[in-house]
């Protein structure tokens, strides 16, 4: 077997446990306050913010009204929207603040993440764990061949398109309509 399938097949095998183990009550009660928010903001940093910006892109061509936290075009979150907060270790500076600064104005408070019993869970109303390696080694953890995070930034991008084709599904969405949501300055 070549280096490239030897670990292509690893992290498929990696992605596949981990996607089958994050419990479904949890993604579809996230999923439900996607589909009730007027709004949804998405917050992270590093890598895990770049799986968020492709989450709500992918949201927005589902026709829901998302923003990234620090976008030059963000508008007020309000009772009626959800914060997505995206952190494995739950416990990252920015995203708690921006969390708490969310409870402030009322809005739900969605933590995705790994550790169940991080800093973020004073300010979440809904948590998903994606339940992957951290450097806290918890119980339960599914480890990983790749380097830091990466598992988890994976997963959280899939997580995201498996939330967005389950509303697809749910609301029986004609794929080829959703063309005209898509950028077309391009």
């Amino acid at each position: 077997m070549s280096p490239f399938n030897e670990v292509s097949k690893a992290i498929a095998n990696e992605l596949s446990e981990t996607l089958i183990s994050i419990e479904p009550q949890q993604v579809e009660q996230l999923a439900d306050a996607i589909k009730k928010a007027d709004k949804v903001f998405f917050v992270g940093v590093g890598r895990v913010l770049l799986s968020l910006k492709s989450i709500a892109k992918r949201l927005a061509h589902l026709g829901v009204n998302t923003f990234v936290v620090g976008q030059i075009t963000e508008p007020a979150i309000t009772e009626n929207d959800l914060l997505i907060v995206g952190s494995g270790s739950g416990e990252t500076a920015f995203p708690l603040i921006i969390a708490k600064k969310a409870k402030q104005f009322k809005a739900t408070v969605a933590h995705i993440g790994a550790n169940p019993q991080s800093s973020m869970r004073e300010y979440a109303d809904i948590f998903v764990r994606i339940p992957v390696s951290t450097k806290l080694n918890l119980p339960g953890e599914i480890p990983s061949i790749q380097p830091m995070t990466s598992l988890f930034e994976q997963s959280l991008l899939l997580l995201g398109d498996t939330i967005s084709l389950m509303i697809v599904k749910e609301n029986n969405v004609d794929m080829h309509a959703l063309w005209q949501y898509h950028a077309n300055l391009e």
